[in-house]
């Protein structure tokens, strides 16, 4: 039997999602909670990595078990093993060809940055008080969708065999103190968002003109990009799949 499990995490104190030697991940503490559970080795496939610190609102895995389970008592259960930062919402049987990575149709996220000091935001929002062009920032937006080459916010030296995307959603808006930033795409590289909102910071303060942005982006080089934004500004917040409306 294959089960998908929803869940949601606060990256803080997790080196991203995907389990590694010597760091703590998402995917190790959710993988010891479920074989306390079952009480036998399981193996969770996610539906992608995010880097160290960064938090996710929304989240899918996969795994397979042998009997029918009954999430009315696995969903509370699991929740009671795990640790306050990551909750379990949903378990639902699939089918055995389903996969949690390759059959998302697109994944959905967003970057916070707070413009005035603010002590409740410090762990899941940058705080960057220079005044930004918002409006210059949301016409780079539109250049994104002209393009589906985007190795210039690619981090290097990464193991894939393009770098094509499409974006199909990317805006910006400010709500009171906030600066959201919202990038749709059927795939995402390594490092990608943070590269595009710290590039984009740059064409809202000044420093990169939009003709400039589009040549960074034909460059296809990530030394012509803008800097990595902090990863505690970013969120994972939904995934597609075609199963689910």
């Amino acid at each position: 039997m294959r089960y998908f499990i929803e869940f949601s995490y606060h990256g803080k104190n997790y080196h991203g999602f995907q389990t590694q030697p010597n760091a703590t991940s998402v995917q190790e503490t959710l993988t010891k909670a479920m074989q306390l559970l079952v009480d036998k080795s399981i193996e969770i496939v996610g539906a992608g990595r995010t880097d160290s610190g960064v938090h996710a609102k929304q989240m899918f895995a996969h795994f397979d078990v042998a009997d029918v389970i009954d999430t009315s008592y696995w969903i509370p259960k699991l929740n009671a093993y795990l640790p306050k930062d990551i909750v379990i919402y949903n378990i639902f049987e699939v089918s055995k060809e389903a996969h949690a990575r390759f059959d998302a149709k697109s994944r959905t996220y967003e970057y916070y940055i707070h413009t005035f000091k603010d002590a409740f935001l410090e762990d899941t929002s940058w705080y960057y008080f220079q005044q930004l062009d918002v409006d210059q920032m949301n016409k780079a937006c539109q250049i994104l969708f002209e393009y589906i080459d985007f190795e210039c916010f690619s981090k290097v030296h990464t193991d894939v065999h393009t770098f094509n995307c499409t974006i199909t959603e990317a805006n910006w808006k400010r709500v009171n103190n906030q600066l959201i930033f919202t990038v749709k795409a059927d795939r995402f590289l390594r490092n990608m968002v943070r590269a595009i909102v710290g590039t984009m910071i740059n064409v809202g303060n000044g420093k990169t003109t939009l003709e400039e942005f589009r040549v960074i982006i034909e460059s296809k080089n990530r030394s012509k990009a803008g800097f990595s934004v902090p990863a505690h500004g970013l969120f994972l917040v939904a995934i597609e799949y075609p199963f689910r409306s």
